[in-house]
């Protein structure tokens, strides 16, 4: 029986290193550890006693500090290496946890809240190159998948305990926080060798070991592919703003989202480890194409959702979308990159999540304020708009993954 070309390649791909593992258990410690950073808007209200106006500069301050993060922390992972970067970003993160917890003065608070956004994800690029240097291009997809399984499944651990500590023991929460993010660090320093394993580097890449953010703006193909990842996180991050809004005034009470919502974390835990057994196989950019597409049809039948049931509904149609974008598309990132900028490569698609995460909120209650129907053709139409624009990459994109 004969072997299609690349059929050896994959078999020998499909065990994922012991690295990789490792990286994979952090990741789960890290985000079990996320108890607070979705209550930050009721410690600032309620512990620390301010008004919504002030605690929503300091909230500003937190994304100021996660806009300035993604490009530094590719550099830096390119530079002192994936080891160092991930452990003092994590030590960074936990020390910043820390002095947010023992800060009362709203300047205090202001630099905590702005030093933790500088810090809570710098370790991101750096784990994201550290993925592409463990395993090989074709399983890739399935390595990326199952980290977002286990970032999901602890964040979604992580708050369900947090939700009942917070109430009268925030403090806690917040060195619990820190404990566990100092643990990831910790466990990827005494894991990794002093000298970083890498895969063989493609002879299409080979080059000198030179360049920095000049060379990955000036890289047309990724360029347009971060535009991509933009418009589709805006679209997607209205998951965590108008939304809620959207249910609120079609009278639903609160408890309607969360239960939406569930839909969302329980279709990520049953379906991402399946699904991403099964991603190295298919096209990249025909993958997050569809995925953006299946994100632009789920927010814009949002508009048309009037019961608990049929937002739900809404929600499953973008998750399905999520789980394939969130598996392909920092692989679809890293084909681009070159091995010696894959942190470089890494931190710029980190920066278009950080910009729509400042943006979304703004633009989407603008949008919901003119009326749901604006927003949601808005979010359907500009989805749409990406997942043809991911279309047109796709032979750039297989040019390069060759």
């Amino acid at each position: 029986m004969s072997t299609r070309p690349g059929e050896t390649e994959k078999r020998r791909a499909r065990q994922l290193p012991r690295l990789y593992w490792v990286l994979w258990a952090g990741t789960l410690v890290n985000r079990a550890g996320t108890m607070v950073q979705p209550f930050f808007a009721f410690y600032l209200t309620g512990d620390r006693g301010l008004p919504i106006a002030e605690a929503g500069l300091i909230l500003t301050a937190f994304g100021l500090g996660s806009v300035l993060s993604p490009l530094p922390a590719g550099w830096l992972a390119d530079r002192a290496g994936r080891r160092v970067t991930l452990t003092a970003a994590t030590l960074a993160s936990g020390a910043a946890m820390v002095a947010l917890s023992r800060s009362t003065s709203p300047l205090a608070l202001s630099a905590s809240m702005c030093g933790l956004g500088l810090t809570l994800d710098a370790w991101r690029p750096a784990s994201t190159a550290l993925v592409a240097d463990l395993v090989a291009p074709p399983l890739r997809p399935r390595a990326y998948g199952l980290l977002f399984w286990a970032s999901n499944l602890g964040f979604t651990g992580g708050v369900l305990v947090g939700g009942s500590l917070v109430q009268d023991h925030f403090a806690t929460a917040m060195w619990i926080d820190a404990a566990t993010s100092a643990a990831f660090g910790l466990l990827v320093w005494f894991a990794l060798p002093g000298s970083e394993p890498a895969l063989p580097e493609p002879t299409s890449q080979v080059t000198e070991k030179r360049g920095g953010f000049r060379d990955v703006l000036t890289d047309q193909v990724m360029a347009r592919f971060t535009l991509v990842t933009f418009g589709y996180c805006l679209v997607y991050l209205q998951s965590l703003t108008t939304l809620p809004l959207t249910m609120r005034h079609a009278g639903l009470p609160p408890a309607a989202f969360s239960y939406a919502m569930a839909v969302n974390s329980a279709m990520i835990v049953l379906f991402q480890p399946w699904l991403s057994a099964w991603l190295d196989q298919w096209d990249r950019s025909r993958t997050a194409a569809a995925g953006i597409a299946l994100t632009g049809i789920g927010f814009g039948a949002t508009g048309l959702a009037t019961s608990t049931a049929a937002f739900a509904l809404t929600v499953a149609l973008w998750t399905i979308g999520e789980i394939l974008v969130s598996a392909v598309g920092s692989a679809i990132a890293l084909d681009l990159a070159p091995t010696h900028l894959r942190g470089h490569y890494s931190g710029l698609y980190g920066l278009a999540w950080s910009l729509a995460t400042l943006l979304a909120p703004l633009l989407g209650t603008r949008l919901l304020s003119v009326g749901g129907d604006v927003l949601w053709s808005a979010c359907a139409a500009t989805a749409l708009v990406a997942a043809v624009g991911q279309f047109l990459l796709r032979p750039a994109v297989s040019a390069r993954s060759s």
